[in-house]
C-alpha cells in the first residue's frame, strides 16, 4: 500500500501527467523530474500540481452582428486553442470535469456573455471550497437559463432547477446503498425557495443575477403548498426535517438550502454530498468502477474523504491531493502485458485531441482554428464527430463517459483526427523535431516515437512488434533511413498515426 510518501517511478510521473494534464512531453517530463529532485514522491508531485498559478480563462466569441451559433463556434474553437497552449493543465482538466457536472447548453442559454461568465466562474472555483462553489452556481445565470429558474415564480412554479440541484449537483437520486436521498416534496419546497431569481444581461453587457421579492413564493401567500420544510424522511434530520425559512423568507433561502444540503447524511450516516462528488472525481481520474461502486470502491471513497477532511471543510484541493496520492489513482498506470482485468479509462475526445496537438506541436491555424492537413477541419468539427462539443453537452446529465466514447462513428472520428494531424505539414507537424532522425534501428525508432507521445511504457511487446513490422515491411528492411524525405514523410508520419490510433494512446 502506498501513500503520499511513496517514491514515484518515471512511469508513475508520466501517468500523473496524462491523468492530470494532457500528456508527458519529454521536455516537460525532464523539467518536472528535475524539480522533484532525487526522491520524487506522490505527495511532492501533487503539491506541485496544486500550486498552479491561477488562470481565469475568458471565452472569446465574436460580438456585434455575429449570430449566436457563430459566437458559440468561435468560443468553442478558441477554448480548444487555449487548452493546447496553457500552462495550467490540471485547472483545465478540472474545468472540463465541472463543465460536465454543471452541464449547460448554450443552445438553451443563447447568450455567449452569460456562458463566458460561467466558464470563468468554473476556472475561479475549481481549487476552492465546494460549498462556496455550489452557492455560486446556484446564482449562475447560465445555469438559471438552462434550468428555467427565471420561470420559477410564486405564480408559475417550476421545479426544474430544484430537482437537478438535488439529483445532479449535490446529493444524487440515490445513495451508495441504493436508498433515495430525497422525496418529491423536497423538490417542491426547494423550488419554492429558489423562486423569484433571474438575471439581467444583453449581448454586450452582463449584469448578473437578480432577486424579485414580489415573485418569491412565501408560506403566507401559499399556505396550501405546505411549510418550507425538507428532508423529513431522508438526510438523517429526523421527522422534523429542516426549515428553509429559519433565517426568514426571501433571497437568503437559497443559501439556507445549500447549508442543509451539506448537512445531509445518507443511509450509512455518511455525508451524501462528500461521497457523491468524491465518487465522481474518482471515476474521472481513475476508472469506471466508480460509476457503480461496490464495497471495495466505497471503502476507498470513505478513506479519501477521511484523509482529506472534505466532509468537514469542503476544501477541494486536499480532496484532489488525497486522490492523486492514493493507490487507486495509479491502478490504470499498470504496465503491459495487460490482462482482461486491467482497469483502464477511455480519454474524453477533447482530452485525446488536445493531448495529440500538444505532444506533436501541431497548432490550430487561422482564426477558424483549423488543423491544416487531411480534411482541413476545425476543432469543433473534429470533436463534434467524436461526440463532444464543448458548451453543448447532450443534456443536463452531461456526457456519457468511458465505453460510450467508443461507438464506431466516434472512434473513426478519432482516427480522422490522427490522420489530419500527421498530414499537417504546414500546420506544424515536424517529426524530425520530435525524435532523433539519425536513428536507423526500427525498434529504436518505434521507442522514440512512443516516448515522444508519453506512452512508451504503455506499449505492449505485441504492439511494438506490429509497429516494427510496419516500418520494415514485415522484415524486408533491417534499417530505416529517416534522412530520406520519402521515408520520413510516409513511414515516420504513418508510424505516428498508428501509435496515436492505438489503445495505448486512446486509454489512460
Amino acid at each position: 500500500m502506498g501513500d503520499a510518501s511513496t517514491t514515484l517511478s518515471v512511469s508513475d510521473v508520466k501517468h500523473v501527467m496524462r491523468r492530470t494534464g494532457f500528456g508527458a512531453h519529454p521536455k516537460d517530463l525532464k523539467k518536472l523530474l528535475k524539480r522533484l529532485g532525487s526522491n520524487p514522491t506522490r505527495g511532492a508531485l501533487a503539491d506541485l500540481l496544486l500550486a498552479e498559478r491561477p488562470l481565469f480563462y475568458e471565452l472569446k466569441p465574436n460580438t456585434g452582428n455575429a449570430s449566436e451559433k457563430n459566437n458559440q463556434l468561435v468560443a468553442h474553437n478558441n477554448w480548444i486553442h487555449e487548452l493546447t497552449k496553457n500552462k495550467t493543465p490540471l485547472r483545465s482538466k478540472l474545468v472540463l470535469f465541472f463543465h460536465d457536472h454543471f452541464a449547460t447548453q448554450n443552445s438553451v442559454v443563447e447568450l455567449m456573455p452569460v456562458m463566458s461568465a460561467q466558464i470563468r466562474r468554473l476556472h475561479e472555483q475549481v481549487f476552492g471550497n465546494f460549498k462556496t462553489f455550489l452557492g455560486e452556481m446556484n446564482r449562475d445565470p447560465a445555469l438559471m437559463a438552462m434550468l428555467d429558474t427565471p420561470s420559477n415564480t410564486s405564480f408559475t412554479p417550476n421545479e426544474n432547477y430544484g430537482r437537478e440541484l438535488l439529483e445532479l449537483f449535490s446529493l444524487g437520486e440515490k445513495d451508495l446503498a441504493g436508498n433515495p436521498n430525497y422525496t418529491q416534496n423536497d423538490v417542491i419546497q426547494i423550488a419554492r425557495a429558489f423562486s423569484g431569481w433571474g438575471y439581467v444581461s444583453s449581448t454586450v453587457n452582463f449584469h448578473g443575477p437578480v432577486f424579485s421579492t414580489h415573485l418569491h413564493d412565501t408560506d403566507t401567500e401559499h399556505p396550501e403548498r405546505g411549510p418550507k420544510i425538507v428532508f423529513q424522511s431522508t438526510g438523517g434530520f429526523g421527522p422534523q426535517g429542516r426549515s428553509l425559512k429559519s433565517l426568514g423568507e426571501g433571497a437568503q433561502e437559497i443559501d439556507r438550502v445549500t447549508e442543509i444540503l451539506f448537512q445531509h447524511r445518507d443511509s450509512d450516516g455518511q455525508s451524501t454530498v462528500a461521497r457523491r462528488l468524491t465518487r465522481k472525481l474518482l471515476r474521472y481520474f481513475c476508472h469506471d468502477a466508480y460509476a457503480t461502486p461496490g464495497p471495495a470502491e466505497i471503502a476507498v471513497i470513505d478513506e479519501i474523504i477521511a484523509q482529506s477532511g472534505f466532509a468537514a471543510t469542503w476544501e477541494l484541493a486536499p480532496l484532489y491531493r488525497a486522490i492523486f496520492t492514493h493507490d487507486v489513482f495509479f491502478e490504470t498506470a499498470a504496465l503491459p502485458p495487460f490482462s482482461s482485468t486491467t482497469r483502464k479509462a477511455v480519454k474524453w475526445p477533447v482530452d485525446y485531441f488536445v493531448t495529440m496537438l500538444r505532444l506533436t506541436g501541431v497548432s490550430l491555424r487561422t482564426s477558424h482554428r483549423i488543423v491544416i492537413g487531411g480534411s482541413n477541419s476545425d476543432a469543433h468539427s473534429h470533436l463534434a464527430l467524436a461526440g463532444q462539443s464543448l458548451l453543448e453537452p447532450p443534456s443536463v446529465f452531461g456526457w456519457d463517459w468511458d465505453t460510450a466514447w467508443l461507438a464506431s462513428s466516434m472512434l473513426l472520428a478519432r482516427y480522422r483526427m490522427a490522420r489530419d494531424v500527421i498530414a499537417a505539414r504546414s500546420g506544424g507537424f515536424r517529426p524530425k523535431k520530435l525524435i532523433d532522425t539519425s536513428l536507423t534501428d526500427p525498434g529504436a525508432i518505434v521507442d522514440a516515437v512512443a516516448r515522444s507521445l508519453g506512452i512508451d511504457d504503455q506499449v505492449s511487446a505485441a504492439d511494438r512488434q506490429v509497429y516494427v513490422d510496419y516500418l520494415t515491411d514485415d522484415g524486408a528492411r533491417t534499417t530505416i533511413d529517416l534522412k530520406d524525405k520519402d521515408v520520413l514523410s510516409t513511414k515516420l508520419h504513418g508510424l505516428y498515426g498508428l501509435v496515436m490510433q492505438s489503445p495505448a494512446f486512446l486509454l489512460h
